[in-house]
């Protein structure tokens, strides 16, 4: 029986007290263990960030990559052994700045891989700067004046981009968000879930009181997952209302089933000489 002790770290998490990064520490482990997956069949993978310490916190197999690469070295992990669980995990300027290209493409290939973003709206690690998830008009270090760029709707870039299964969260519902994690987990085909995680250091404006006043579950408006422009109408909206929940999920090839290669993955193939030299590079 695994239980979510499994997957207790035996580093401490040093994240700024309150920071929403916390719940999803939390919510990821406990989707781990509702489903009888094991730490040594896990691997979370990030990039640079915050957020992207998590792989160090956790009892799991982890890959801490460069700044927005996590999608790719995921893609890579998962096609060399399919039998693991793999999760990217990282942050919105991570995954929607430098990482927007792999995003995007990660998507429409459809991957069997899971990708959380802790999107807190944005840049932490680097003291409040402006990301690409910023409001309009915001003030930060980088945006003294009010952030003058519109910002991005990650949950409508997913769906553009052909993912199967996309989501948003809040921090401030742990159990609502690890139900959704677990769901993503099962998901066969790439699942992304954007995560409201407020940043309680740099950024004042959204808060957990200000998501705490607006969202609202899908589920409790008998939305359809299964309707695609439905989906996109409730990931558009923002206001005095936005929703959280499973947007979209839909049954598709996935790239390793598409991809003869993939019949016989690394895992399964004879160690060689140029193998075995790379393996050493990683002991």
């Amino acid at each position: 029986m695994v239980t979510l002790a499994d997957f207790k770290g035996t580093v401490k998490a040093d994240w700024c007290p309150g920071c929403g990064n916390f719940a999803q520490l939390t919510a990821i482990p406990m989707a781990l263990a509702e489903l009888g997956i094991k730490p040594q069949d896990t691997v979370i993978v990030s990039g640079i960030g915050c957020s992207s310490n998590m792989p160090e916190f956790v009892k799991a197999y982890g890959f801490h990559g460069i700044h927005g690469r996590s999608l790719p070295a995921a893609s890579g992990i998962k096609w060399a052994n399919p039998e693991l669980t793999v999760i990217a995990y990282g942050g919105d300027g991570d995954g929607f700045n430098e990482g927007t290209q792999h995003f995007y493409h990660a998507a429409r290939r459809n991957p069997d891989i899971t990708y959380i973003v802790s999107d807190n709206q944005i840049f932490g690690l680097t003291t409040g700067q402006a990301s690409p998830t910023s409001r309009l008009g915001m003030r930060t270090k980088t945006t003294p004046d009010g952030n003058i760029e519109p910002p991005i709707n990650p949950v409508t870039m997913a769906l553009n981009a052909g993912a199967t299964f996309v989501a948003r969260e809040f921090s401030g519902d742990v159990k609502h968000m690890q139900a959704t994690i677990k769901k993503a987990i099962q998901h066969k085909g790439f699942s992304f879930i954007d995560v409201f995680s407020p940043c309680v250091t740099y950024n004042k404006d959204n808060t957990y009181d200000f998501f705490r006043k607006r969202v609202y579950k899908v589920e409790d408006e008998k939305h359809d997952p299964t309707d695609f422009m439905a989906a996109y109408k409730r990931a558009d909206e923002w206001g005095d209302k936005i929703p959280i929940g499973i947007f979209y999920e839909a049954n598709d090839m996935t790239y390793e089933e598409r991809d003869s290669v993939m019949k016989t993955p690394l895992i399964k193939q004879p160690i060689t000489k140029l193998t075995e030299e790379v393996l050493q590079e990683f002991y």
